[in-house]
Parts: C-alpha cells; structure tokens; sequence
C-alpha cells in the first residue's frame, strides 16, 4: 500500500476562517485548505496508482477517488483543529474519466481515466455519422477516444452486461461529490468533458444522446460550477468532528479550476496546468471554429467560455525520468531528485547537447491515439543531465505546438501562467520562456485548488462574485522574462521536433480490441 503523506503550508490560528478544496488527480487524492483572505493553509495528500492492464488502456479503482478524498479531507480536519470553519468545500479533478455504477452508486468496474486510448472506433464512428465540423459547434470538442462519449460507447459494445446494469456513468469528482453528500450531480465543466454537452445551452445535447441510442437519465444533472450541490452527509460530518452542515460546491475540471486559480478570466494570459498532464486555457467571448481547439462553459459567469489544447504525459515524463536518473528503480520519488535535475538542467546549454525528446509516453495523445514517444540524437556522450534537459525541452517544445493551434484563431499569447508540480522547476519556467518567446509567471502555491476554493468562496457568499474572489486567491509569484539568443537557438531546434513528431517512424497502426 502506498505510504500516506501529509504536509502542513502554515500553522492554524484558532477561529480561522476556511475554504477547503478537494482535488481528485491523477496520482491521488489531496485535500487543501485556504484562509478567506486567499492564503493557503495546508494540504493533506492520498496516492492511488494507475492500472495499464493492456497498451493503450489506462484504469484506476474508482472506489479510492471516494476513500482517497474522504481520508485527505478527515486528515485535513484534524490539521485545522475544532476552533476553524469551515466555510464551504469546492471538488475538482482529473477528467474525462468515467465509471460505470448500479443503482447505489457503487462502482460496476474500473474507472477508465482521460488517457485511456481504447475508444478510437467509437471516437471515429461518431465523427463519420455525425461529421467533425458539426459536432465541434454543438459540443466544443472532437469525439476521441480521450472523451466519455467514446467512452461509453466502447463499454457497450465490449462489455453489454455492466452497461445493462448500469445507472450513471459518474466522473470522479462527481463520485466525491456522491460520497460527500449523497447527491448525483455534476458542473458544466465537467459535463462538456464527456463529449455531451449542449456548449452554448448549458445542457445536455438531447438529439446527439437520441441518435447515440443514450438514455439521458444514465448523466448526472448538472449545474453551474459555483452552485452548491449539497451538504456533508450527517454521518460523514460527525466522522470528521464538524459541528455544522458545510457546504459542497460543485466546482469544475482540474483545469478550469487552475485557469480561475491564475487569474485568467480575461483574454490574453494562458493558464498552464503543470501537472500530470498539462493543460493550457484561454478565455475567449465565444467558441472557435477551429476544430483543433476545445471549448469549456466558464466556470465563473453564465457566458463566457475557455478553450483548451492539452498533452497527456508531461509531469509523468519528469517523473519517469527523476525516477530513472534521480532516485533508481523501486525507489520513492523524493523532492531533492526535482532539485537535483533542476540543478542540472539550468547548468546545460539549450539543446541537451543534440538530444531531442518527443514526450508522448502514454501509448498515444488524446487527439492522437497512433503517436509515440521517441528520442533522436542519441550517443554515449549523453549522461542523466542531457536526459534531464531533454525531457523538459521536449515539453516545452509540445506546449509551443499547441499554443500555436490556439494563436491560429485567438487573441495572440502575452504570458503563460504556470502552476503546479512542474512550475517549481526554475529551469523548465525559463525553457518555457525561451521556447514560447514571452514572459512566465509561476502562480505561487497550486491554482488548481486554489481555483476550487475560490468557487467555494462564490458559491457560500464569501466572496460577492469571480473579481473578489480573483482578488484574494490568485497570487501571482516569479516572472521570467525570454531569453532572445535562446529564443533563435531554440526555433532551430522546434523545426527538428516538428519534424520528429510529422515522421511515420514515431506512429504505430492502432490496434482495435476484438
């Protein structure tokens, strides 16, 4: 079983007044704790893993998003002692995952998380009857396998009899939702997620579900992301030593939730969700034709939208090679590995001394099943330092690739705010930099739950709307400005990775399930 960690950010003042955001990640579970005023308080962490029981398939138990969450949050509590309120909890999470449940909630298999790849038919066959373009203007996004739809399709077609007993198909936060207040409901963030949504109705899309021979009923209701969804069941609140029934806001996508976290609520700035995976969102006034791009509802007022362009697999790539290089097989990931590797990738030259990284290691990208990692420029000159330089080069390079689809058709790019794990690394902040050409602002502390908290705030009252809550919860920390000779170096560099990531040799014909 994996060890429970626990870390405080502050010390707890009695009568404090609190906002709490519970996060349902990719590598775990963690609850945190805010001050009214924004300042973080602490944090309270549960590690789950990840199943990949064939390629291109990636599982979680579905019951420890619940247990998880549940656990961080009672540690948290004991964290802020009897003398703290508080004043409402906002959920975010990883998505689009889904699980199937029966008619208690109870989970009928393993969750099928956002970088599961095994519903490319599906994703095809919804695009060819329905048509890209057309799907793309209803919902925001292009079916992929990356999508519930798809999804969802595929347990029908592989696995009829736990579809047949099938009630809701639940995402995680909507199962911590379930388990925190005994309510079935989700926010429109995550419902656009699945493929489903009605974007500009705020609804479900009842003609495409009709079409897809979808019972509406088997999707939670939803609602917006600062509505409360209910209230800590009884039991639960009594367990954790809570005298007063607290608020569950619905909250909103891990990445939506970080965008509100970094202050971007107008366009201009791009949120970068530096975790697990990388997010990158921008405000627009009204969705884009580009089909490349992704659409969300916003999180913080009834109009509005952010788009999205993501890559699966860039804090794993940093972890896989900290554990390879920094810590050794079998070992804990320890934080001096981080600080190690930053060390080492700021004393190296751009360019990692030839070697080039494509960092796809999730047996495909979710809107490119076929692609793979690859590493070209390979000698036995190169050491753990050139792999470190490598791997955050390389994702620097696929965060230019996919701005540049955003910068097609939105307001041009005039600094990327960075939180998350990844944005502690000095070094990568600055490739960014120089990769991308402009300024990079890492976001002290974690937007992502900073953002959740916010929408806490909104929805109890705490704060009177998004530009107060803004105000006291983004906290903008260092800034670093583009380096011009790196810049050219790197352009250089880009067209090779380019060319890399064009190049048959690093695709493989998908391979689709019997």
């Amino acid at each position: 079983m994996t060890p429970h960690t626990t870390l405080a950010l502050g010390a707890t003042a009695p009568s404090r007044e609190v906002l709490v955001a519970i996060d349902v990640g990719t590598s775990g579970a963690r609850a945190s704790a805010f001050d009214i005023s924004g300042a973080p308080i602490a944090e309270v962490r549960r590690a789950y893993p990840t199943s990949l029981p064939k390629e291109g398939w990636a599982e979680q138990d579905a019951r420890r998003w619940q247990s998880a969450s549940v656990s961080a949050l009672a540690g948290l509590v004991r964290q802020l002692g009897p003398r703290s309120r508080i004043h409402g909890i906002g959920v975010t999470g990883q998505c689009p995952s889904v699980v199937p449940v029966d008619g208690g909630g109870l989970p009928l298999r393993p969750g099928i998380i956002y970088r599961d790849n095994r519903a490319t038919a599906e994703a095809a066959w919804m695009c060819e009857c329905f048509g890209t373009a057309a799907l793309h203007a209803l919902t925001g996004h292009v079916p992929a396998a990356f999508h519930t739809a798809a999804k969802i399709l595929w347990l029908r077609a592989h696995e009829p009899e736990v579809f047949a007993r099938t009630r809701r198909f639940l995402q995680p936060t909507d199962c911590v939702v379930l388990a925190l207040t005994g309510e079935v409901g989700t926010d429109w963030t995550m419902a656009a997620a699945t493929g489903l949504l009605d974007l500009r109705g705020r609804c479900w899309a009842t003609g495409l579900l009709a079409n897809l021979d979808l019972d509406p009923d088997l999707l939670p209701s939803m609602r917006p992301s600062w509505s409360v969804t209910g209230h800590l069941r009884p039991a639960l609140a009594r367990r954790l030593g809570l005298l007063t029934a607290v608020p569950v806001v619905a909250g909103a996508g891990d990445s939506i939730a970080c965008a509100v976290g970094a202050g971007v609520t107008a366009p201009g700035p791009v949120s970068e969700m530096a975790g697990s995976s990388t997010c990158l969102n921008s405000v627009v006034a009204e969705p884009l034709e580009d089909v490349d791009v992704t659409h969300y509802p916003s999180a913080v007022e009834e109009r509005g939208y952010l788009t999205e362009v993501g890559i699966n697999t860039t804090g794993e790539a940093l972890d896989w090679v900290v554990q390879l290089a920094y810590s050794g097989p079998g070992r804990r990931l320890r934080d001096s590995g981080y600080a190690r590797l930053d060390r080492d990738a700021a004393a190296m030259p751009p360019g990692a001394d030839g070697l080039l990284f494509a960092p796809v290691l999730g047996d495909g990208e979710r809107d490119d099943p076929e692609l793979r990692g690859a590493v070209t420029g390979l000698s036995l000159r190169h050491d753990h330092r050139a792999w470190g330089r490598a791997v955050l080069e390389g994702v620097a390079f696929g965060i230019r690739a996919r701005l540049e689809t955003l910068g097609r058709a939105s307001t041009p790019l005039t600094e990327l705010r960075v939180s998350g794990g990844g944005a502690r690394l000095d070094s990568w902040n600055q490739i960014k930099a120089d990769v991308l050409g402009v300024p990079v602002i890492r976001v002290a502390g974690d937007a992502t739950a900073a953002g959740a908290a916010m929408l806490a705030g909104i929805g109890t009252g705490v704060y009177r709307d998004a530009d107060a809550a803004t105000a006291a919860g983004f906290r903008p920390g260092s800034r670093v400005e583009p380096d011009s000779q790196n810049r050219e170096r790197y352009d250089e560099i880009y067209a090779r990775y380019r060319a890399l990531i064009g190049s048959p040799v690093v695709r493989i014909h998908h391979r689709a399930e019997d």
